[in-house]
């Protein structure tokens, strides 16, 4: 038994291995042998109307992946009498179903949208066999586990296919065979994109020939590992932490990022600066591998999370032109640097293209945070001198990383990003400190999330949460200069003519439940950090420890009618 045994562990050691020291398959390799129009679809229409003009059918059609068939829901829509229309591809997020952006139809497209998520509570849903249980992203209520670089029994990912990442990425390509043998669709002009992880399967399709031009909504990569992990771009000093050979073959073979030199559509990413979906720096670096002559571009919201409401309409025009060849005026990459000012004060030089046409620029800064989920970006103002754009950034300590970039409007509603600009001031020359500490925080609607400006008596500026559900959430409590001082409470004015409860909860997961009272005047609230606790019942230390604060409303509380302004520290 102990031989066997022994055996057993160097046969394991040695397999363990041989994925590090293997040629690491790249995505050509992946999918040089699928064929997406192979098989019959096995069409089973379920719901098939015209009404006002727009045809709109949902079926069931067969995708062959590895040697197992599976059914997928389809919803597709186009103009009744509609011939050699543009086709669009509308890929839904991470537990999400399929949805027909009709604004799209009515212009014309011939729009699909198809399930790869599984869920059953839709009534219809994509169905995958036992086999290919790992497709379901409810996978572990149902027994199954989703694959990335491990296998179900923990053991390393030895073959690319064997991964959900595969599977989403076949049955996406067989929906486009599918919206390609529509009677109404010209093949030749067709274009795709993706909200959240449907962004982030949407650099596999900009892989296929068959499509002009994709926009990805938040996903582009950098997860597996790097976020997992907890690995940032710019840990000071940096983390190692070796990569297993699981994760070197789905970094290699199956992550978004690892399609940049293979990619021929033109492609653009819309992105929150704060967004869950890996460091968006990161992000930003992805397009230094794509070909030469590709095109592409990104705008990226400060302050975003899940939300890009203020990046203008760049997906309409980048897929009009890119795709219908429409001439929509698109600039060309800006210019950027850091560099410091005569008295050693770091600056940002930002020389955008087409200054003619600019309607605004913004300039934003981050001091020192690794994390770009835990980042807040501030405002900063601009002095125009010709073609250039010049905003000085103010720091607290010259040897800690100094993040800059730029937002530059169009007057065609187009937005596009600077590159991400990072450096540490003191390694650039004589730097100096002049950024100091304040207890007053900014209060702006623009820093805080789903919000917008509002006035309560007295003409105090403030501002007030736009989205019931959502609530508001701001991460400046992270930035240095706000930081909480050790043993200080927060204090904030509300303005609000009838009781509202809600939440006030932190990064740190901890919470506290407050009134709203009714009043016709400004009220003041003091927060001590011990009134907070976690689910576990654990008090809140110190607002010291505190990056972000969010306000949400309690059941049939109504946060919208709520005015907050002046936020601050008190110390004792």
């Amino acid at each position: 038994m102990k031989f066997h045994s022994l055996n057993y562990l160097v046969f394991n050691f040695f397999l363990f291995l041989i994925p590090a020291f293997a040629s690491l398959p790249k995505p050509p390799d992946v999918w040089k042998d699928f064929d997406p129009d192979a098989g019959d679809f096995k069409e089973e229409i379920i719901y098939e109307k015209t009404v006002n003009g727009i045809y709109e059918k949902h079926a069931y059609i067969s995708a062959y992946v590895n040697g197992v068939e599976i059914r997928v829901f389809c919803k597709y829509a186009v103009k009744e009498g509609a011939k050699k229309a543009p086709g669009l591809m509308n890929t839904h997020g991470w537990m999400g179903g399929p949805s027909i952006d009709m604004q799209y139809v009515k212009d014309g497209w011939a729009v699909i949208s198809h399930d790869y998520s599984g869920l059953s509570h839709r009534g219809n849903y994509t169905k995958y066999p036992e086999r290919m249980g790992h497709g379901y992203m409810d996978a572990k209520k149902q027994g199954y586990s989703l694959i990335y670089d491990r296998m179900p029994d923990g053991s390393q990912l030895t073959d690319p296919k064997q991964t959900s990442h595969y599977l989403w990425n076949a049955i996406q390509r067989r929906a486009l065979s599918y919206l390609l043998a529509q009677q109404e669709v010209d093949s030749s002009r067709i274009g795709a994109k993706g909200y959240s992880y449907g962004g982030t399967i949407m650099w596999n399709l900009a892989m296929d020939k068959r499509v002009k031009a994709v926009v990805a909504y938040f996903g582009i990569g950098w997860i597996n590992y790097y976020r997992d992990r907890g690995v940032w771009k710019f840990d000071n000093p940096p983390k190692n932490i070796p990569q297993s050979p699981g994760q070197k073959l789905f970094l290699s073979a199956m992550a978004p990022q690892a399609h940049a030199p293979y990619i021929e559509a033109a492609s653009l990413w819309l992105n929150g600066s704060n967004d869950h979906h890996g460091g968006h720096e990161r992000g930003c670096d992805t397009f230094k591998d794509f070909q030469a002559g590709v095109l592409w571009d990104f705008a990226i919201q400060a302050r975003g999370h899940h939300n890009t409401e203020k990046l203008g309409n760049d997906c309409k025009l980048w897929l009009e032109k890119h795709v219908l060849g429409k001439p929509h005026f698109w600039p060309a990459r800006p210019t950027s640097k850091i560099q410091l000012d005569k008295d050693g004060v770091p600056e940002l030089l930002l020389t955008p293209a087409n200054p003619e046409q600019i309607k605004k620029v913004q300039i934003y800064q981050c001091l020192k945070t690794a994390n770009n989920i835990a980042r807040f970006w501030r405002d900063v103002g601009t002095i125009r001198k010709g073609k250039q754009w010049t905003a000085k950034l103010p720091v607290m300590n010259v040897d800690d990383y100094l993040f800059s970039y730029a937002n530059i409007h169009y007057q065609n509603d187009s937005v596009t990003s600077s590159d991400f600009e990072s450096v540490i001031p003191s390694k650039l020359g004589n730097a100096i400190a002049t950024d100091k500490r304040s207890d007053e925080l900014p209060g702006g609607a623009s820093l805080w999330s789903y919000a917008a400006p509002a006035e309560g008596v007295g003409g105090i500026e403030g501002f007030r949460a736009i989205n019931n559900h959502r609530g508001t959430s701001s991460a400046q409590f992270a930035d240095p200069k706000w930081k909480a001082p050790k043993g200080a409470s927060l204090e904030f004015m509300f303005y609000c003519t009838q009781p509202q409860s809600l939440i006030l909860s932190t990064d740190s997961r901890h919470k506290i439940n407050i009134e709203i009272t009714a009043s016709n005047d400004w009220q003041t609230m003091k927060i001590d950090s011990g009134q907070l606790s976690n689910e576990h019942g654990a008090k809140l230390a110190d607002w010291s420890q505190v990056g972000k604060i969010e306000l949400r409303p309690r059941q049939g509380a109504d946060i919208t009618k709520v005015v907050f302004a002046n936020f601050k520290w008190r110390t004792k």
